[in-house]
């Protein structure tokens, strides 16, 4: 964990849906999972019925506007937090926690709160979340993003699946280095009937029109499909997930075993694959080096160990080598262009 997160802050975590099932769970969230969709099509989404939101990362490239009265797709809503007092949309404070806000945007604003759900089709968002959103009803967007960044729970959890890193980055950033790319994840919900979309970077929801839970699904698409047709055509980062029901529950349900057994093995994957990100392993390759060259030394004594030595070193500055005249080359590419 960063060095930030240990004294307050929020560490970046990865769009995955293994870790953003699990930390709904630890936060008190009952029988939801989110589940990667790897085609853009109603179909997709429709099998994983309820879906109760999609959740949407993309690179970010800034507005091309500044007004707070027309986005560039669809319409603010600035009446519609003030009309419903359970509509949950908060103001984005920080940094790094803007895949957590959105998937609360989706998970607390289909609570029984929500008018456009049957209250058997509502997520149980548990004890802790409850008392949040009881808490901070009514706050205006900012101070309910200021709340949401401030909460101890909230954020510890989220920290919980940052990969370990042992390692703090004390050197001089380059000047002339290029900028990583930063990506941005917002959520899309239905509520009272209409499709919204949910930025925290936005200084209100976005309605998209009118739209119903089982109009969602085909309605959905077109939006995303329009905010893709802004990139280049080259540019295919992108992640979507659905905000879904516990598959293992809808498998139970129609006797499928086959899908159970599916699911299983993938929560067992899930739970592996999160073990990972929070192991710190640096001890674990060391003892592995010290192993490998006790080997060498006893196999090959002294100068079998040196001539090792050395061949790494070349091979070290070889590869340093070849990455500097890459880097160049980029660089005049760039200049180029």
């Amino acid at each position: 964990m960063s060095e930030d997160a240990s004294a307050g802050g929020w560490s970046t975590i990865e769009s995955d849906e293994g870790v953003f099932t699990f930390l709904i769970e630890q936060l008190g969230v009952k029988d939801i999972q989110f589940e990667e969709l790897v085609q853009l099509d109603s179909d997709s989404i429709r099998a994983l019925s309820p879906v109760y939101g999609v959740i949407f990362l993309f690179k970010y490239i800034g507005s091309s506007t500044t007004s707070t009265s027309n986005p560039q797709d669809g319409t603010f809503d600035p009446a519609a937090v003030d009309s419903d007092a359970g509509f949950f949309f908060a103001a984005q404070t920080i940094q790094n926690a803007c895949g957590t806000q959105a998937i609360l945007s989706i998970i607390l604003n289909n609570d029984p709160s929500n008018p456009s759900l049957q209250p058997s089709s509502t997520i149980d968002i548990g004890q802790e979340l409850r008392s949040f959103k009881d808490f901070t009803t009514g706050f205006p967007s900012d101070l309910l993003g200021e709340a949401l960044s401030n909460s101890s729970l909230i954020r510890e959890t989220h920290n919980s699946f940052a990969r370990s890193s042992p390692f703090a980055n004390e050197t001089q950033q380059d000047p002339a280095a290029r900028t990583e790319d930063v990506f941005h994840f917002i959520g899309y919900t239905v509520r009272n009937n209409i499709l919204y979309e949910l930025d925290g970077l936005q200084p209100y929801p976005i309605s998209h029109g009118p739209c119903t839970t089982d109009e969602f699904a085909d309605k959905i698409i077109p939006v995303l499909l329009k905010r893709i047709s802004r990139y280049p055509p080259e540019e295919v980062r992108f992640n979507l997930m659905a905000v879904c029901r516990d598959l293992r529950i809808k498998a139970q349900e129609i006797g499928d075993v086959e899908a159970l057994a599916r699911q299983k093995r993938k929560r067992t994957a899930w739970e592996w694959e999160n073990a990972l990100r929070r192991h710190n392993f640096v001890g674990f390759i060391g003892e592995i080096l010290k192993g490998v060259v006790e080997l060498k030394l006893e196999n090959g004594g002294e100068a079998e160990y040196q001539r090792w030595v050395e061949e790494g070193k070349k091979t070290t500055e070889k590869r340093m080598t070849e990455n500097q005249a890459r880097r160049k080359g980029e660089a005049g590419e760039e200049m180029q262009e």
